[in-house]
């Protein structure tokens, strides 16, 4: 019995795919023409789509020191001593996975849209604010794309009305951004990407742009802006550990010339005096003195370490692929998109055959049924 079950159920399903053939062989034509429908706006896409070009570049961060420089021995001393420079024992750099949200950052931003750059037609170089306000123009697809996708976002903006381009000055302190800067933070922002590969240990800044130069000098004030970013909080903190060593060094130097005339004093009251107790005494005056002189002594050393670390101008960054002029585009790509869309036409031309015939099936037996 279960035999017969399985033979029939395999002749029911060999008989529905012969009966799906023959459907897409009658709507051939449908099929045919709906792809071709499709290849049309595939090709319209490809063709005007806007270009772009992407330049990056690869930099390697300084990793984070193991141990501070305040560690060791004198750690121990200060510790000794009741001073806490546990603190101070945590890298001197920004952690690599803290990059994005410096590039994200306002003031960042701010400033990298008035970067100068390279744009063809133009004799001088003009700012990243300038290109995009005055000289930029939307490809035909881009207009296309703005009046239908992003209809809404037109109608929302016209019912609002225009907002005031004035920024609030009332203080110093606050950072505020006009409406014009808040879109080209917006565009910059969907351009410019920074990818931290935490496995392999680099990072990867990349602008995309429709001037290949252009986005080459945007990745390149953009690297040297992180640069310096990072560099200041390295100065800082140096210049703030120096401050702490140099409190640090003032309170034991201090300490240790008390020590000192302490010990001085007992052994000129007791030059003569040879018992066990004036002798215990000595050697308590002597063990403190030592232990205020050795963490004194650390700390002089660490202080002209500070010094040197705070002048000193070392990279945090290691180059390994530095920014190159793209010449290929990026996108669109062609090709691709035209096979996409001609593979969705033949897709839906499929569906739309098989869905007529099965309306037209569920009609006829809808009429037998009555």
């Amino acid at each position: 019995m279960n035999e017969n079950n399985n033979i029939q159920t395999h002749s029911d399903d060999e008989i529905d795919l012969i009966q799906l053939a023959k459907t897409l062989w009658e709507g051939r034509r449908t099929v045919i023409k709906t792809t071709l429908i499709f290849m049309a706006i595939g090709l319209f896409v490809a063709i005007f789509s806007e270009k772009e070009y992407t330049a990056s570049c690869t930099i390697v961060p300084q990793s984070a020191e193991g141990g501070s420089k305040l560690g060791g021995s004198l750690g121990g001393l200060a510790a000794m001593a009741g001073i806490n420079l546990g603190a101070m024992g945590a890298g001197s750099t920004i952690s690599p996975t803290l990059y994005p949200k410096i590039v994200n950052s306002i003031p960042f931003q701010k400033e990298l849209i008035q970067t100068a750059i390279s744009v063809v037609g133009e004799e001088k170089k003009v700012t990243f604010e300038k290109y995009y306000e005055e000289i930029y123009k939307p490809s035909l697809f881009g207009y296309f794309k703005k009046y239908t996708l992003g209809l809404p976002g037109v109608i929302v903006k016209t019912i609002r009305g225009k907002a005031s381009d004035k920024k609030n000055e009332n203080s110093n302190d606050i950072i505020s951004i006009s409406i014009k800067e808040k879109e080209l933070i917006k565009r910059l922002k969907s351009q410019l990407a920074i990818d931290y590969k935490e496995k392999d240990g680099y990072v990867v800044l990349s602008m995309r742009m429709p001037e290949a130069k252009a986005a080459a000098q945007m990745v390149q004030k953009a690297q040297i802006l992180l640069q310096e970013a990072v560099t200041a909080f390295k100065i800082q903190k140096a210049e703030d550990q120096l401050d702490f060593v140099e409190e640090r060094y003032a309170e034991k130097e201090k300490e240790a010339k008390v020590a000192q005339q302490r010990l001085a004093q007992f052994r000129d009251r007791n030059k003569n005096v040879s018992t066990a107790t004036a002798q215990t005494e000595q050697e308590c005056l002597m063990a403190e003195y030592n232990l205020v002189y050795g963490v004194y002594s650390e700390l002089a050393k660490q202080l002209e370490t500070q010094k040197i670390q705070v002048k000193e101008d070392t990279p945090v960054f290691t180059i390994i692929e530095p920014v190159v002029v793209p010449i290929e585009k990026s996108k669109p790509r062609r090709a691709i998109i035209l096979v996409f869309w001609t593979i969705v036409g033949g897709l839906a031309g499929v569906v739309k055959v098989s869905s007529t015939k099965l309306i037209v099936a569920l009609k006829i037996r809808w009429a037998k049924s009555e």
